[in-house]
């Protein structure tokens, strides 16, 4: 790749221990380091007294007790739990915290809202059994004592993703959409290029000041990396239809070519994101297909 991205990966933190994030914004990072996930999920207390939650992690006891804690050492409640999306590291502790609460549970919908029923069973930490006890959409504002936040559609990632804008006019939750550490991951079904590339283009249009990702440090710069983030996807593009130009006809191979220089154990998570790409150049008319698009399939340039 041609391009740099200004990534953003240090992040100083102790798990299950409260961390100022911004004005008004505590994090608290979950036990949970991958490849996917950085150091961990990490979950936002926003407000004081009666506080909104944002992406509550994993299904892990330690990390709701390490939340709960940190409430109960300032004598707070929660009043909100807010989910990005319906992946099990970040909506995945909703129900325990809700139980433990009493709180409401808040999102746009079930995962992949209706796009394909559950026994297809495609993506790897999906959450089929989340269901918000309350549904956002598009503009819906959630208020605390002294919070607000709004709710943005971004589907890209996962077709039911909301970030969310603090009313400080500055702060935006972000989720996966966009990370510091690392592009986020497209994998279809659910994942979108078209839609996630519309979304990014949404965000560059903003002005907030800084961006708070689940996984990862804030992003305190942000109009430059969700510049190179478009850009990434533009040479990503360039290079499949390079591939498919030099007589390679599947997406296994395109990913020996495309992605040489990462890890092999990576290369399943990068055929999903190739696989993104493909459909939607195939939408545009740009390719075409044997059959039904699909990661086994066969594809050549019109």
């Amino acid at each position: 790749m041609s391009s740099e991205i200004p990534y953003v990966r240090e992040l100083q933190f102790e798990y299950g221990l409260p961390a100022q994030a911004a004005a008004n914004v505590r994090r608290v990072v979950a036990r949970n380091p991958s490849p996917f996930t950085h150091a961990g999920s990490g979950t936002y207390l926003v407000g004081n007294g009666r506080v909104a939650v944002i992406d509550p992690g994993p299904l892990q006891e330690e990390h709701i007790d390490a939340l709960l804690a940190a409430l109960a050492e300032r004598g707070e409640q929660v009043a909100h739990i807010l989910v990005t999306h319906t992946h099990l590291d970040h909506s995945g502790g909703a129900p325990l915290l809700a139980a433990r609460t009493g709180a409401k549970t808040y999102g746009f919908g079930p995962h992949a809202q209706g796009r394909h029923q559950p026994e297809d069973v495609v993506e790897a930490g999906a959450d089929w059994s989340f269901r918000p006890d309350v549904t956002l959409v598009e503009g819906d504002t959630i208020e605390g004592d002294d919070y607000a936040l709004t709710a943005l559609h971004t589907p890209g990632h996962c077709s039911n993703h909301l970030c969310f804008s603090l009313a400080d006019g500055k702060t935006l939750f972000t989720g996966d959409h966009v990370m510091g550490w690392s592009t986020s991951v497209i994998a279809p079904p659910d994942g979108d290029m078209g839609d996630y590339l519309h979304n990014l283009q949404r965000l560059l249009a903003r002005d907030d000041a800084q961006y708070l990702p689940t996984h990862g440090p804030a992003i305190t710069d942000p109009k430059p990396l969700v510049a190179a983030y478009l850009k990434h996807r533009e040479e990503r593009e360039a290079q499949l239809i390079a591939c498919f130009r030099g007589g390679i006809r599947t997406i296994p191979e395109a990913v020996e070519v495309m992605y040489k220089d990462v890890p092999r154990y990576l290369h399943p998570a990068a055929a999903r994101s190739v696989f993104a790409h493909v459909l939607h150049l195939y939408e545009r008319g740009r390719i075409t297909a044997e059959g039904e698009p699909s990661l086994e399939g066969e594809f050549g340039l019109v």
